[in-house]
């Protein structure tokens, strides 16, 4: 008997900022399972500024938006799955779907730990702000740390990190709520909110030693500012362009790119698969942090696939503090 389910679909590209009107909410039958196939009921979705870039080119138009979710085996017909099993994949902006197993990966949560970490400090975020500080930013103890957006998902794991490993870290954000969370669970030691004033003047006072690593999510002005603060032999790993994902690219001017040569300063992007080598340590590094207190986390967690849309819209607008998810059953 075929199994309701609702999807949220990308039906205009977006012009500049995201509106309810790029969206719609689809109702839609999912098969049975076949023979080797899978059903599995979507509980916790992910939100992500990455997907931004893909509703500009690549996501395609009438289907559901593609992006991390944490499902379960509802029904199977395939050996390698049970019912009743946890799995991480793709699919998500859509609260059911069937599969042939491709993609989906399994999940055997810690019981003493909640579902929501794996969509955060033990997901995606965390390994992305673990590798991107540690393998690509080459982080060594006792550093000047700067990291913008400091207060959302993967910007608040990569700050912790760098306190863990005894570094000044400094973190930039959008709103002065966000600032005394940085500093009053978070433990950074200096934190300002962007929006305040010019990003370099405010970064300059904070960091008097220099800057060692760049933790960069932003790019434009952030990138800008801390190029001009940066030691000799600096690294940036570069996570995202986020002040330019409403743009088919970033539309702000990085003036102090000489400072790379003369610094002898290290600038690059990455991607998770770049040290999946790291994974196995990751996950015992982390689990021992969240259960040792040492790393704080935060979510904002809307409710509904009907409420898909605005999570994403509201994520583009910095609504959000720590990862933004969507619950979709229990």
């Amino acid at each position: 008997m075929p199994t309701p389910s609702r999807e949220v679909h990308l039906v205009r590209r977006p012009e500049g900022a995201l509106q309810p009107g790029d969206f719609a909410l689809i109702t839609t039958d999912v098969a049975d399972p076949g023979e080797g196939e899978v059903l599995v009921r979507n509980l916790v979705m992910s939100v992500d500024p990455a997907l931004r870039p893909r509703m500009s080119v690549g996501q395609e138009l009438g289907e559901a938006v593609m992006g991390g979710v944490l499902g379960r085996i509802e029904m199977s017909r395939n050996a390698a799955f049970k019912e009743g099993d946890l799995v991480n994949s793709r699919f998500g902006f859509r609260e059911a779907f069937v599969s042939d197993g491709k993609g989906l990966a399994p999940l055997k949560p810690e019981p003493d730990l909640p579902l929501e970490a794996y969509m955060n400090a033990l997901g995606g975020p965390g390994f992305t702000a673990y590798g991107g500080l540690l393998a690509i930013g080459q982080l060594k103890d006792g550093e000047q740390v700067f990291v913008s957006t400091a207060a959302g998902a993967v910007g608040a794991i990569a700050s912790q990190i760098a306190k863990i490993k005894g570094c000044y870290v400094v973190g930039s954000t959008g709103s002065d709520d966000k600032v005394r969370w940085l500093l009053d669970e978070a433990g950074l030691d200096a934190a300002f909110n962007y929006k305040n004033g010019p990003v370099r003047s405010q970064l300059r006072p904070l960091t008097p030693k220099g800057i060692d690593v760049y933790f960069d999510n932003v790019g434009g002005e952030h990138l800008d500012a801390a190029l001009s603060s940066m030691n000799t032999l600096g690294r940036v790993p570069v996570c995202g362009m986020i002040s330019g994902y409403n743009e088919a690219g970033s539309r702000t001017s990085v003036r102090n790119l000489s400072n790379i040569i003369y610094g002898r300063i290290t600038l690059r992007g990455f991607t998770a698969a770049d040290f999946m080598d790291l994974r196995g340590r990751f996950q015992s590094d982390m689990a021992g942090w969240l259960r040792e207190g040492r790393i704080k986390t935060s979510e904002t967690i809307y409710r509904g696939i009907d409420q898909a849309a605005a999570a994403m819209i509201d994520l583009m607008k910095g609504v959000n503090l720590g990862k933004m998810l969507v619950r979709l059953a229990e």
